[in-house]
C-alpha cells in the first residue's frame, strides 16, 4: 500500500510538470484573468447598489469579493508558491499548515487596509498612485522576502541532506542501530532519523513565512477600499477586503494541503527504510530550490 501511494504521488508530480510544460497553468491564468474581470464588474455593481441602500446589496457585494478572492487565487500567485512548497519541505501537521496560509491571506487584507488609510487619508494619493506603489515597491519586497525563504528551505534540506550520509568510522565492526537511531554498539547517532528532520515549525517560522505573502496586498482589495472610502462606506469596504482573503485562502489551504499530501505519498515507500531521512531531506531540498526560483522569476519581472 506505501509502495502505491508513493507511485501516485509520483504520477501526480509528473501530471503537474507536463501540465506547467504544456502551458496549462498559462491558460488556468488567462481563465482566471477574465473571471476577475467578470467579476470587478460585479463588485462595482454592488457597491452602487450598496450606496442606493438596497439591504440585499452587501451580501451581493461580500459574496462577489469573495468569489473575486478565490479566481484571483487560482491563477499564478507568490502565496501558493510559499506555503505548497512549505507543505512539501516539511511534515507539517494540516491545521498548522492551514492557519499559517488563512493569516498569510487574512495579512494581506490587513496590510491593504492600513496602506489604503495611510495613502489615502493621510497622504492624499490617488488609486491609481497606491496601485502603482504597490507594483513598483510591495510587489518585488514580497517576492525577494519568498526567494530567501526558498534559499533558507534549500540550505537547511541540504544540511539534512548532508547529516543522512554515513560519518567516516575509524572502527569496521556491524552497528546496530535501536528505533532512535542510536548505536547500539558505540552508543552515537551517525544520522537523523526521519522523525528527526521533521522539525517543529517554530514561531519565528510562521511569522517570517506569513510576513512575507502580506506584505504584498492584493489590487482588489485596493480598489475595493478606496472605491467604498471615497463612497462613504468604508466599513463594507474593509468587510469585502477581507471577504476577498477568505476566498484567497481557501485556494492557498488547498495548495498546502496537497503540496503536503503528496510529500506523505512520496516518502510512504520509504517510510521503514534507512533511507527515509535522506529523501525527505531531497525533497526539502528540492522544493526550497523550487521556491527560491520561482520567487527570484517573479522578482525579475517586478523590477
Amino acid at each position: 500500500m506505501r509502495r502505491a501511494l508513493t507511485v501516485i504521488a509520483l504520477g501526480v508530480v509528473i501530471a503537474l510538470a507536463a501540465l506547467w510544460w504544456t502551458g496549462g497553468f498559462d491558460r488556468l491564468a488567462q481563465w482566471a484573468a477574465a473571471h476577475q474581470r467578470a467579476f470587478q464588474n460585479s463588485i462595482a455593481l454592488s457597491l452602487r447598489a450598496v450606496r442606493a441602500g438596497q439591504p440585499e446589496a452587501v451580501t451581493a457585494l461580500l459574496s462577489a469579493c469573495f468569489a473575486y478572492g478565490v479566481v484571483h487565487a487560482a491563477g499564478p500567485g507568490h502565496g501558493k508558491v510559499l506555503i505548497g512548497g512549505y507543505g512539501a519541505a516539511k511534515a507539517v501537521p494540516m491545521l498548522r499548515l492551514s492557519v499559517i496560509a488563512l493569516l498569510s491571506s487574512l495579512g494581506q487584507a490587513v496590510t491593504a487596509v492600513a496602506l489604503v488609510y495611510t495613502g489615502v487619508s493621510l497622504l492624499h494619493l490617488g488609486r491609481e498612485r497606491m496601485i502603482s506603489l504597490t507594483e513598483a515597491i510591495m510587489a518585488p519586497v514580497s517576492y525577494g522576502a519568498i526567494a530567501c525563504v526558498g534559499l533558507w528551505l534549500f540550505w537547511r534540506g541540504l544540511r539534512h541532506f548532508r547529516a543522512t550520509l554515513p560519518a567516516p568510522q575509524d572502527h569496521h565492526h556491524h552497528h546496530q542501530h535501536d528505533h532512535e537511531g542510536i548505536c547500539a554498539t558505540c552508543g552515537h547517532a551517525h544520522g537523523p532519523t526521519a522523525e528527526q528532520v521533521r522539525q517543529a515549525t517554530t514561531l519565528r517560522e510562521t511569522l517570517l513565512l506569513i510576513g512575507s505573502i502580506a506584505v504584498r496586498p492584493c489590487t482588489g482589495a485596493l480598489f475595493v477600499l478606496i472605491i467604498t472610502l471615497q463612497m462613504g462606506i468604508a466599513g463594507v469596504g474593509i468587510a469585502g477586503a477581507f471577504a476577498m482573503a477568505f476566498g484567497t485562502a481557501t485556494i492557498t489551504i488547498a495548495v498546502g494541503l496537497g503540496a503536503g499530501a503528496l510529500r506523505g505519498g512520496v516518502l510512504a515507500g520509504w517510510a521503514s527504510t534507512p533511507r527515509a531521512a535522506q529523501i525527505a531531506a531531497l525533497i526539502e531540498l528540492a522544493a526550497g530550490l523550487g521556491v527560491a526560483l520561482l520567487a527570484s522569476g517573479l522578482l525579475l519581472r517586478a523590477i
